[in-house]
């Protein structure tokens, strides 16, 4: 049995001993408080077995009895240190100052007692007062430090939550070891042995706490680690950024323990968020892992740094393997968008060229029907029927040359080939030129509301242009009467066109501003090519402004065009 006893003892001396190397270690590596605490509470704990060996059973000498204290008072402070590396996690410490006064009461009686009752001797009633505070301050601080582990574990990744269970049965066994040791009486004995063999089974779950096999890590990992291969197998099947996180985020989340994980993109927003719902007490730590395609931020709990070193390990290596999906899924984007730009422009081209066909054979037909008929048949026609047909010719005329011109100004805004040159203009003179212009058969029927001192600097070109297009609009499709206002504000032109007719139906404002977009209502009853307020609207852009559509009161269609200074330009 003492053979037994024995190897038991130097077994927990080479265990523990390996776990204070281990703490040390990780000490010298991350430099923080935390593993300072457990190399201090397990250095502590190692010197205590080494004098366990080196110290007589019965000290003699003033070194020996020295030695002895010291000894007793380094068993002392191990709980204290222990239960210190615990509190770290968090902000503030659970009945600091009662754990503080009382390991410091205990370590100045450790060197105050008149003596240390040797093996077999009765303990005077002091000296079991003492015994009874040194198991109580053991007993209760490694039970609060395994209590703290495991319930803060259970929130934790799975290689986390082990290594914290296993720190957390260590701790138990080696309180259970204390309070079985004062009743084990003879240190041969087989309650002895069961003592040391509790020592050994805490030993143990600290070693296997703080540097758990590779082997081992990979068994605890395995859920993660398959949820993790399957989802990265899915990610081939991610046509877009959005499915992409989704798919990845959850377990990446899991494998590190967070509480939530988000994707920043490098403009700074966000794509995509996941959050557990999970929570405790311990305080919280927020990371931040940078790759090409943006930032992961992830909050953990305050023990996911200290206990998932290596998961934050793979946690990266799985962030750039989602680099890759998101960069395909980008790709796969440029190639649908250019795969349908190219389809909605041979679309384009085709309805251009029905189009263009169809509104350039109606005047030209026109224009050459009544052309020949004034060369052929002047001399029997009357005046008045001479008039008529001029008339109508002038009408085709101006027809194909609107028809032409925007044409024109299709294929200049295609081939963004529109220069923007502003110049200070007299807003009203110039509203005035393109009514007359645009209408000057109507043009006492259109209103002009502006102040004539009103002046802008703006483009002349894309202004008229612009306003063309909303006049011939309104005219065409609204009721009179039309009326033109016009405001400067901020530096920002506001001219907004206005008539009085039935409106735009409301399911067609949506593509109101489409190129060759006509209502069902007005292509029945009125001509033309529903390009014009297309071409408004890229001319604005052109000139960084913008055209935009509102109701009028009480009824009506309303255009408010909007053109930033470019005096600077």
């Amino acid at each position: 049995m003492r053979h037994a006893i024995g190897i038991i003892g130097a077994v927990n001396l080479v265990l523990f001993a390996a776990t204070a190397v281990v703490c040390v270690r990780q000490w010298l590596r991350d430099r923080s408080v935390i593993a300072l605490w457990a190399a201090l509470a397990f250095v502590s704990l190692g010197l205590v077995v080494c004098s366990d060996f080196l110290l007589p059973t019965d000290p003699a000498t003033t070194v020996e009895k020295v030695s002895l204290r010291i000894a007793i008072a380094l068993l002392l402070v191990f709980p204290y240190l222990l239960y210190r590396f615990a509190a770290a996690f968090a902000a503030g410490r659970p009945l600091a100052h009662f754990v503080d006064g009382l390991t410091t009461v205990l370590v100045l009686a450790t060197g105050l007692l008149p003596d240390i009752p040797s093996e077999g001797e009765s303990w005077p009633w002091w000296f079991v007062l003492y015994a009874v505070g040194f198991l109580v301050h053991w007993s209760v601080l490694l039970l609060l430090v395994a209590a703290r582990l495991w319930r803060a574990g259970r929130l934790e990744a799975s290689v986390a939550r082990r290594r914290m269970q296993m720190l957390a049965l260590g701790s138990t066994a080696l309180a259970a070891a204390l309070l079985l040791s004062v009743g084990a009486g003879d240190d041969h004995s087989w309650f002895a042995l069961s003592v040391g063999l509790l020592g050994t089974l805490g030993a143990i779950g600290f070693l296997l706490g703080f540097s758990p096999p590779a082997a081992l890590r990979l068994l605890w990992r395995r859920p993660e680690q398959t949820r993790m291969q399957s989802a990265v197998g899915e990610l081939m099947g991610a046509a877009t950024e959005h499915e992409v996180a989704a798919r990845v985020l959850p377990p990446m989340a899991e494998m590190v323990g967070a509480r939530g994980i988000a994707l920043e993109l490098p403009d700074g927003s966000v794509l995509a968020a996941h959050e557990t719902g999970d929570g405790d007490g311990s305080g919280g730590d927020l990371r931040r892992f940078e790759f090409p395609y943006g930032t992961l931020v992830v909050r953990t709990s305050s023990f996911a740094p200290f206990f998932g070193g290596e998961e934050r390990k793979l946690f990266q290596a799985v962030g750039s393997l989602m680099g890759l999906a998101l960069d395909r899924t980008r790709l796969f984007a440029q190639e649908r968008r250019a795969r349908e730009a190219l389809e909605q422009a041979d679309e384009l081209k085709s309805q251009f060229v029905a189009l263009a066909a169809h509104e350039l054979r109606s005047p030209v037909g026109a224009i050459y029907g009544i052309s020949e008929t004034i060369a052929g048949r002047s001399h029997q026609l009357t005046e008045e029927q001479l008039a008529e047909l001029q008339g109508t010719l002038t009408t085709q005329i101006r027809r194909l040359r609107e028809l032409v011109e925007q044409l024109l100004d299709l294929s200049r805004l295609d081939a963004d080939a529109v220069t923007i040159n502003p110049q200070r203009v007299r807003v009203r003179e110039r509203l005035e030129r393109i009514v007359h212009a645009v209408a000057p058969l109507d043009a006492s029927r259109i209103g002009i509301e502006v102040d004539a001192g009103l002046e802008a600097d703006v483009d002349v070109d894309a202004l008229e242009r612009i306003v063309s297009n909303l006049l011939a609009n309104a005219c065409r499709y609204g009721e009179p009467p039309v009326v033109v206002r016009a405001e400067q504000e901020d530096g920002i032109l506001h001219v907004t066109v206005e008539d009085s007719g039935p409106g735009v139906p409301e399911e067609f404002v949506p593509q109101l501003f489409d190129r060759f977009a006509r209502s069902a209502s007005s292509a029945e009853t009125v001509s033309g090519t529903g390009l014009g307020l297309a071409i408004a609207r890229s001319y604005a852009r052109a000139h960084q402004g913008e055209v935009e559509y509102r109701p009028a009161a009480p009824q009506g269609a309303a255009f408010e065009l909007t053109l930033p200074s470019l005096a600077g330009a």
